[in-house]
């Protein structure tokens, strides 16, 4: 039985609107990792540096507690944005989709992410471990040695998994030109930047996020047009 021509055209208009405003949605999700990532880093950082010229890991702690939970409770939000944007990049690259470097892709990314959770909780770890001993000989030595994995975790392994997604989406990029060969280029300095100087700052991950921000802001603003485009076809017609 055949569909009536109206049902049919509501329904073709509704898989038009969720095609435009998937990737739109997804796009803002990178900038809401972009910066709660950047946030969380930033705090993190700042309540449990690395250096602390002399100062015990306690005695450091004990004003910044509550930076640290904030920044922890900032994670997992900064995670499921970060698949959202996962998600978009995939959306853009379609059929020319390539098994190989997408699997490098998926594999890369999500062990970033996987990382970025276990850092943050070992930095949970640190917080629990002061609140319940800050006052015994034992509990500086606990300290250290977590924000010394925390560290190893998130500038040896987490930083450049982030190095090895960027490389395998910007050789997606280039293959299938599905975005302009500028932002393919400088995903390649960005990658290569993350998995060779790491090393020189602590600071240098904050690179990843700033990526991911202006990916998302040229995602968004090229969905915009191409809806604004559409809409003003179909007033034509």
């Amino acid at each position: 039985m055949a569909e009536p021509s109206g049902r049919a055209t509501n329904r073709q208009g509704t898989l038009v609107r969720k095609e435009l405003e998937t990737p739109k949605a997804a796009a803002i999700a990178g900038i809401l990792f972009a910066v709660l990532f950047t946030a969380t880093i930033v705090l993190i950082r700042l309540a449990i540096p690395e250096t602390l010229n002399g100062v015990s890991v306690a005695e450091w702690l004990g004003n910044r507690t509550r930076s640290v939970s904030l920044a922890l409770t900032l994670v997992p939000f900064a995670g499921i944005a970060f698949l959202w944007f996962m998600g978009v990049v995939r959306s853009r690259i379609g059929e020319l989709e390539d098994q190989l470097f997408s699997t490098v892709f998926y594999g890369s990314g999500l062990l970033f992410l996987a990382m970025t959770f276990v850092s943050a909780a070992l930095a949970g770890g640190i917080l629990s471990s002061y609140a319940l001993g800050a006052d015994q000989p034992i509990a500086d030595d606990v300290l250290v040695f977590g924000r010394a994995v925390m560290y190893n975790i998130t500038n040896i392994y987490a930083i450049r998994m982030a190095g090895v997604f960027m490389l395998s989406l910007g050789t997606i990029w280039v293959r299938t030109g599905v975005m302009p060969r500028g932002l393919a280029f400088l995903t390649y300095i960005v990658a290569l930047f993350l998995l060779l100087a790491i090393n020189l700052s602590l600071w240098a991950i904050l690179a990843f996020p700033a990526w991911v921000l202006i990916i998302s802001v040229f995602i968004l603003i090229a969905n915009l047009r191409g809806q604004n485009k559409r809409s003003a076809e179909l007033a034509v017609e």
